[in-house]
């Protein structure tokens, strides 16, 4: 019989299985972890993903079933809620030390790990302390230790939270250059895409507990949607066969007396796969619909020449930026460069140090926070989601607590618990319900996508996507990026901006936008003034034209409201023949506003060129 070392197995896990509070996470899972296996781990929130990576790290038990390693494996893990903290008195290179010191190595190579992990990870004071540590600066250290121990097989959980995007590249490229195996759990697409040759998604719809591709993402995607049709097929098949037999039931005691007791007892068997198939086919999805408030004027938020310094470091400087309710701006940048003060100005939370803010009046802006202090933690999830009531007001009607907490992916089970025992998926979908029961000119949503998993993304890019107000959105998630923005400010932290038209034009940009010469850019850009974002494509009387639309748009907008609510009068609405003039200076208004839109995306584009 092959040892494990024979097989190139480094772990090898037989019928394991794991319940947490009497609900089992995953039941008989077999499955091995091998040499050269970068491996991506997905799953639904709650599917047990955090709990088999601290099991293959031997940092818990299985409750049944054998796992068993290769001899003198060497595993380093970094969790998302880390085991180990930092001491607040700690420095960078103590930190690290402290990784690499128990390993049998001479102390020249553990010299080479500590100094290659501090330049690899953009550490340039090894001596600070992790007190003066910013959260993500803290998880590159956590980051920066586990791979500095140069383990056989690395285990990282969700490693791209609270990281910058350029932090999230560097890992990815960390993380390729990376000798031996590794699992990382992450709901980043673009990340998956780039380090994975391996992809395993553990839910309870595939037979066997979880689903493996060798591959990429892209091949994992695409052979997912295959084994799903499989599956949706054989639930048609046992259906038709069901039916047969029924029907072969139903004919009474002189049909069944023909036939063996066999058949009937297959037939109960046939019941039995039917309805365990069809429980894995049905997919509960995550219901998200942001609410517009219906305004009609298109300008919310106008910001001409804006500055705004933070002790002593200017952030952004002669920003202009428009607002309108078709906007769908990303804003990007390393961590510390003003991200959240340009939202904090943008909403009049604080004041710029120069330039002007004109909001529209009564402007309704929505903030999903990053930081989640809005939410508390002692506090119960039924509280949380509906107050002291049991009934929510959603869309205009009434909506009983169960029903919405259904409606957000929560068991009713789970109404009394404190949000200190939710995962942090959970906390996040309870901020997007508060989003959900609020009408919104604009959307705010600072790095939203941190602890959701893949199909609560894929439909937040779906409710972004289709709102009718104006999103802003901060992230380091490159899909959502892609998928939602139409356009993405970088901000460099040192006063100079620049716009993108989409992600994708800022992706080549990213080595030169990120490169280290900060004070070299800062100053050149300041001797050219403007950001990138000059209206010098546009003539003179192109200007006013452009000046001119917003105000001749709302003007076209409050006269097909007049003629909308003009039909519904009972007096028009009984008179065919008025009622046919109206809807025909209705159907002129729309093509004249759609005229005004689409001139008005002419010369805006025009003007970024």
């Amino acid at each position: 019989m092959l040892s494990v070392k024979d097989m190139g197995i480094l772990i090898d896990c037989q019928a394991i299985s794991k319940a947490y509070s009497g609900k089992k996470l995953f039941d008989g899972l077999c499955l091995t972890i091998e040499e050269e296996n970068r491996t991506g781990l997905i799953g639904p929130n709650g599917s047990g993903k955090s709990t088999l990576l601290r099991i293959l790290a031997g940092l818990m038990d299985a409750d049944e079933g054998e796992i068993v390693t290769r001899k003198g494996l060497r595993v380093s893990a970094a969790f998302q809620e880390g085991d180990k903290e930092i001491p607040a008195d700690q420095s960078v290179e103590a930190f690290l030390r402290e990784a690499v010191e128990p390993l049998e190595w001479q102390d020249y190579e553990k010299e080479a790990a500590v100094d290659q992990a501090v330049k690899r990870f953009g550490f340039r004071d090894r001596e600070k302390l992790a007190s003066e540590l910013s959260g993500g600066w803290r998880k590159r250290l956590t980051l920066a230790a586990a791979i500095a121990a140069r383990p056989d097989l690395l285990i990282l959980d969700e490693p791209t939270n609270h990281l910058d995007l350029e932090a999230v590249l560097e890992l990815e490229t960390i993380l390729s250059e990376q000798d031996g195996s590794f699992i990382v759990v992450t709901h980043d697409r673009a990340f998956l895409q780039a380090i994975s040759n391996r992809i395993i998604e553990l839910s309870p719809r595939y037979p066997s507990g979880y689903l493996s591709v060798s591959g990429s993402f892209a091949d994992f995607l695409r052979i997912r949607e295959e084994k799903l049709s499989e599956q949706a097929n054989l639930e048609q098949s046992l259906a038709s066969k069901v039916r047969r037999e029924i029907a072969w039931l139903s004919r009474g005691a002189r049909a069944r007396q023909t036939k063996s007791s066999h058949r009937i007892e297959e037939a109960g068997k046939l019941k039995e796969d039917l309805e365990t198939t069809r429980s894995r086919n049905r997919q509960t999805q995550l219901d998200v619909s942001f609410q517009s408030s219906g305004r009609r004027s298109k300008e919310l938020v106008n910001a001409r020449g804006i500055e705004k310094s933070l002790s002593g470091r200017m952030l952004f400087a002669d920003l202009d930026l428009l607002i309108t309710s078709r906007t769908r701006l990303g804003i990007v940048g390393r961590n510390g460069c003003g991200k959240t003060t340009l939202l904090k100005a943008l909403t009049g939370e604080i004041d710029c140090d120069r330039g002007s803010i004109k909001r529209a009046e009564g402007l309704k802006i929505v903030w999903f926070e990053q930081d989640r202090s809005s939410l508390d933690l002692d506090g119960t999830l039924k509280h949380a989601l509906a107050g002291d009531n049991d009934t929510v007001s959603y869309r205009g009607r009434s909506m009983h607590i169960t029903s919405w907490a259904r409606k957000l992916l929560f068991e009713t089970e789970k109404l009394p618990l404190t949000l200190g025992n939710l995962s942090g998926g959970e906390q996040a979908r309870v901020l997007i319900a508060r989003l959900m029961l609020q009408e919104a000119d604009v959307l705010i949503l600072d790095e939203p996508t941190n602890d959701l998993d893949i199909p609560t993304l894929e439909v937040l890019e779906d409710s972004l996507t289709e709102f009718p107000g104006a999103v802003i959105l901060v992230s380091h998630d490159r899909m959502l990026l892609d998928t939602v923005c139409q356009e993405v400010l970088a901000l460099t932290g040192n006063g100079p901006a620049e716009f993108f038209a989409g992600y994708s034009q800022f992706e080549p940009e990213i080595p030169r936008f990120f490169r280290d010469s900060e004070t070299e850019r800062g100053e050149s850009k300041r001797k050219t003034g403007k950001p990138r974002r000059e209206r010098s494509g546009l003539t003179a009387p192109e200007r006013r034209d452009l000046e001119s639309l917003p105000g001749r748009i709302e003007t076209a907008e409050l006269a097909l409201a007049a003629l909308e609510e003009k039909m519904m009068e009972p007096e028009i609405a009984s008179d065919f023949s008025r009622l046919s003039t109206i809807a025909a200076e209705q159907e002129s208004l729309k093509k004249e506003l759609e005229s005004l839109y689409e001139r008005w995306q002419e010369l805006e584009a025009k003007a970024l060129t």
